[in-house]
C-alpha cells in the first residue's frame, strides 16, 4: 500500500509540473483558472486516499482541507480583480494562511512537542517585522491610491505577516528533522511556490509589477497544490508527525530567520520615509510592538536560560533517583568542616552505609525492586539523622552520612545504632514485604588530622568493610590498623596479577593414603606463593582475594593443567601407581565460568591423564549460592568423566539434599571433625553416621587433618579406609613426592603405623 502511494505520489508530482508548464504557456487567462481550479480541488479527494494509505491524523486532513477550500473561494470571490478590493476576498485568503498556519503547528507539537511554547514568541517576532516591511512597501502604497477601501486595504496587510509565519514555521519543521525525508521537501516546494504567488501578487497590487506579471502567478500555485498532494500521498509524511529525540530547533536556521525578521524591517524604515502623519504613527507603533516583542523575547530566553543552568547544577550535584547530594556534594561539606573553626566539644562524624547482599535483590526481584529498596532506604535515612546531618548517596547501595554537630564519640556511635534500627522493619516494595540488612562504617573528623575529604571518605569505607568481615548488619569504627590491612591488602591484591608471569606461584602435593593396603592412591594439588623477595603470602590471605578479583580464573586453569601434567610425569616416572589420582580444588568463580568444562577437557588432553583420575573439589557453600549453575557445571564435568568430591563436608547448610541432587562420588571428612574423633564422643558419632550414610551411597570416603595414629586407628574402626593430614605426609613439593612415597610405602599396612617411629619418617 506504501510503494503505491510512493508511485502515486511521484505521478502526481510530475502532472503537477506538466500542469504548470502548460499554465505558463497558455494565451488565455481562463486556461490558467480553470487549471488553477483543478489544482485546488484535487486536494480534497487526494487527502481522503493519504488518510488511508499513511493513517493521516484527521484534524491535520481538516485544516489542510480548509487551506485548498479558504484559496479556491478567495480566488472566486475575487474573480481576478485585486484582493484588497474586495474585504471577503481578503477575509477568505487570511484563514487559508491561518489554517495552513495550524497545520504546521500540528506537525511540530507531534514531532518536537518541548520546543512549541519558545515558537510563539519567534513567530510574533517574524509576523512584526514582516507587517512593518509589507506595510511600508506594499500596503501603505496601496492606501495611497485608494483611501476609500480602508477595511480591505488594513486586512490586506494581515496577510503577508501570516505568509511569513508560515515560512518561519516550515524552516523550523525542516529543522526538526535530521534524515529530512522526501516528503518534508516537497511541502517545501509547495510553500514556496504559493509564497512566491503570494509576493508576485503584492507586488502587482502594489504596481511594482505589471499585470501582465498575473500569468506567471497562477501557474505557481498550481504546482504548489500538486505537491503538496505528492507529500500527502508520500510513505515518509508520517515520519514529520513522529516525535524526534534529542533534536534541537534553536539552530543557525531559525536563528537566521529571526534576526532576518528584525533587520528587514529596520533597513525598510531607514530606506523609506513616511508619507504623513496616520503612516507615521503606523510605523512608530509597529516599532514599538516590535521593540516591546524583542524585549519580552529576550526577557523569556534569558528565565529559560536561567531555569536551564540551575537544573544542570541539581541534575550534577543530585542522585537522581533518591534525590539526595551527590559525592561532590558530601565533599563539599566535608572540606568546609575541614575550614571552618573547631570546638573541643563537637566530633564531626562520617558514617557509611552499605546494604548486605543488595545483588541478591537485583538479582531475584528485577532492578525495579531494586530501585524501590534505595528509594526508600533513602527516605529512612533522612528521617533518622538529625536535622544538621548530610545525608548522600555516592553510587549503587552505598550511603553516607555526614553528622556536623556530634558532641562526643558516644553521641555517633548512638546515631550509629539508629542508622542501623533502619534496616530493622521489612521495606514494603510493590512486590511485597523484603528484609534488608547493612553494614556501617564510623570515621570522625579530627581538628589535628591532615587527611583530605577523600580520606575521610575512604576512611568510613575502610571501616565499613570491617564490619562486612565480622559478619554484616553490624558497626565498625575506623582506627589506624585498619587502614595498614587495608594497604596490605592492596600490595598482596596487586602482586597477586603479576604472580602467573613471575612464576612465582608453585604447587605442593598432600599424599592420600588407602588404610587397608597402605598405598598412595591419589594426591591433593595444594597452591604456595612465595614472592620474588622470598615473602611467603599464606593460602588463607591469597585465595580469597583472587576470589574477590576474578584473578582466581586464570591461577585456576594454570593449577589445573600444571597439577596434571605433575601426576603425568609420576606415573612415567614409577613414583606412583598408575590408578593414582590428582584432586584440585575448584573456586565458585571457576564453576560459574561457563568456559570451565571447556578448560579442563583441554588441560586432560594437553596432559595425557584419563578424566577419571582427576577429582575435582567443591564446597556446599559453591552448590548453595547457584545452585543451578552449579548444577548444569557439574553434570557437564561428569560427561567429560571427571570425578566430582564435595570437600569439607558437614559445616555446611545443607549436607544431606546436596548428597542427593548433585553429581558427587566422594565425600571429604572435614579435619573439625577429624579432630576429635579419637576423644570426643560426639564427633565419633557424626563420622560414624557420614561414613554410614556415604557408604550406603556408594560414595568414596576420605578423612582429612589426620595429625595422630589414635585418629587413624578410629577412622579405620568406623570404616573410613582414606585419609590424609600431616600424619601422613606434610604437602610437599614436586621433587620431594619420589621420597615421600616410598617412605610411606614402607610403613606398610595400617598396623604398622602404630609405631612412634612412623610418624617421623612420614613425614619429610
Amino acid at each position: 500500500m506504501k510503494r503505491a502511494g510512493a508511485l502515486l505520489s511521484t505521478w502526481y508530482l510530475a502532472f503537477g509540473g506538466v500542469l504548470t508548464l502548460v499554465g505558463f504557456a497558455a494565451p488565455s487567462s481562463s486556461v490558467r483558472d480553470l487549471l488553477y481550479m483543478v489544482a485546488a480541488l484535487q486536494i480534497f479527494p487526494t487527502l481522503l486516499v493519504a488518510r488511508r494509505i499513511n493513517d493521516l491524523p484527521w484534524r491535520l486532513i481538516a485544516f489542510f482541507v480548509a487551506v485548498g477550500a479558504f484559496f479556491a473561494g478567495e480566488q472566486v470571490v475575487s474573480g481576478g480583480a485585486p484582493s484588497w478590493e474586495n474585504p471577503v476576498s481578503v477575509v477568505l485568503a487570511l484563514c487559508g494562511a491561518g489554517s495552513l498556519v495550524a497545520a504546521l503547528a500540528v506537525l511540530l507539537r507531534h514531532s518536537v512537542p518541548k520546543a512549541t511554547a519558545a515558537l510563539t514568541g519567534d513567530a510574533a517576532i517574524v509576523a512584526l517585522g514582516s507587517w512593518i516591511a509589507s506595510w511600508a512597501m506594499l500596503v501603505q502604497p496601496i492606501a495611497e491610491r485608494s483611501k476609500q477601501r480602508a477595511l480591505g486595504i488594513f486586512l490586506y496587510g494581515l496577510y503577508q505577516p501570516t505568509t511569513s509565519v508560515v515560512i518561519f514555521l516550515v524552516v523550523v519543521v525542516v529543522l526538526a528533522h535530521r534524515s529530512r525525508p522526501p516528503a518534508i521537501w516537497m511541502i517545501v516546494a509547495a510553500l514556496a511556490s504559493n509564497m512566491v504567488g503570494d509576493l508576485l501578487y503584492s507586488l502587482m497590487d502594489a504596481g511594482h509589477l505589471s499585470a501582465s506579471s498575473e500569468r506567471w502567478i497562477l501557474p505557481l500555485y498550481t504546482f504548489g497544490y500538486f505537491s503538496a498532494s505528492a507529500a500527502f500521498l508520500h510513505r515518509s509524511f508520517p515520519d514529520l508527525s513522529r516525535p524526534q529525540a534529542d533534536v534541537k530547533v534553536d539552530g543557525l536556521g531559525r536563528l537566521f530567520v529571526v534576526i532576518g525578521s528584525l533587520v528587514v524591517p529596520v533597513v525598510v524604515l531607514a530606506l523609506t520615509s513616511p508619507n504623513d502623519g496616520a503612516d507615521r504613527i503606523v510605523r512608530f507603533l509597529s516599532a514599538i510592538a516590535l521593540a516591546s516583542t524583542v524585549t519580552l523575547r529576550v526577557l523569556g530566553a534569558v528565565r529559560a536560560n536561567t531555569r536551564a543552568r540551575a537544573e544542570l547544577l541539581h541534575g550534577a550535584q543530585t542522585d537522581p533517583l533518591t534525590g539526595l547530594p551527590n559525592r561532590s556534594v558530601l565533599l563539599g561539606h566535608i572540606n568546609d568542616l575541614l575550614r571552618t573553626s573547631w570546638s573541643a566539644e563537637v566530633h564531626p562524624t562520617l558514617f557509611f552505609v552499605d546494604l548486605d547482599r543488595f545483588k541478591n535483590i537485583n538479582d531475584s526481584l528485577g532492578h525495579a525492586a531494586g530501585d524501590e529498596v534505595l528509594v526508600t532506604v533513602a527516605r529512612r535515612l533522612l528521617n533518622a539523622v538529625p536535622d544538621a546531618a548530610t545525608v548522600a548517596r555516592l553510587s549503587g547501595d552505598e550511603y553516607v552520612v555526614l553528622d556536623p554537630a556530634s558532641r562526643s564519640q558516644g553521641a555517633s556511635m548512638a546515631l550509629a545504632e539508629r542508622l542501623l534500627a533502619v534496616f530493622r522493619e521489612p521495606l514494603a516494595l510493590s512486590q511485597g514485604d523484603v528484609f534488608v540488612t547493612a553494614s556501617i562504617g564510623v570515621a570522625e573528623i579530627s581538628p589535628t588530622s591532615s587527611t583530605s575529604a577523600e580520606d575521610l571518605v575512604r576512611h568510613a569505607d575502610t571501616a565499613m568493610y570491617r564490619a562486612k568481615d565480622a559478619g554484616r548488619n553490624c558497626v565498625a569504627v575506623y582506627d589506624e590498623s585498619m587502614h595498614e590491612r587495608v594497604a596490605h591488602r592492596l600490595a598482596v591484591e596487586t602482586a597477586l596479577y603479576r604472580a602467573l608471569d613471575r612464576r612465582e606461584l608453585r604447587l605442593f602435593h598432600q599424599p592420600i593414603l588407602d588404610l587397608q593396603s597402605g598405598d598412595v592412591v591419589g594426591f591433593e594439588a595444594l597452591m604456595r606463593w612465595q614472592q620474588s623477595d622470598g615473602t611467603i603470602v599464606s593460602p588463607a590471605e591469597f585465595i580469597p582475594i583472587a576470589e574477590d578479583t576474578g584473578t582466581i580464573v586464570p591461577i585456576g586453569s594454570w593449577a589445573l593443567l600444571e597439577a596434571l601434567g605433575q601426576l603425568r610425569r609420576w606415573i612415567d616416572d614409577g613414583v606412583c601407581s598408575p590408578s593414582a589420582t590428582m584432586s584440585v580444588n575448584v573456586s565458585p568463580r571457576q564453576l560459574s565460568d561457563t568456559n570451565f568444562p571447556a578448560i579442563v577437557s583441554e588441560a586432560l588432553t594437553r596432559s595425557g591423564v584419563a578424566p577419571q583420575l582427576l577429582w575435582l573439589e567443591v564446597t556446599e557453600s559453591v552448590m548453595i549460592a547457584e545452585p543451578e549453575l552449579a548444577l548444569n557445571t557439574l553434570r557437564r564435568l561428569r560427561s567429560l568423566g571427571v570425578r566430582v568430591a564435595l570437600d569439607d563436608f558437614g559445616t555446611g547448610y545443607s549436607s544431606l539434599s546436596l548428597l542427593q541432587k548433585f553429581p558427587l562420588q566422594r565425600i571429604k571428612i572435614d579435619r573439625a571433625f577429624v579432630h576429635g574423633v579419637a576423644d570426643n564422643p560426639n564427633d565419633r558419632s557424626l563420622v560414624r553416621t557420614i561414613v554410614a550414610m556415604g557408604r550406603s551411597l556408594g560414595l568414596d570416603m576420605v578423612a582429612e587433618g589426620v595429625e595422630s595414629v589414635h585418629q587413624l586407628q578410629v577412622l579405620s574402626d568406623l570404616g573410613c579406609m582414606k585419609a590424609q593430614g600431616f600424619l601422613i605426609s606434610h604437602p610437599v613439593p614436586p621433587d620431594a613426592m619420589r621420597s615421600t612415597v616410598a617412605a610411606l610405602e614402607r610403613l606398610g599396612h595400617f598396623p604398622g603405623l602404630r609405631t612412634s617411629g612412623a610418624t617421623s619418617s612420614a613425614s619429610p
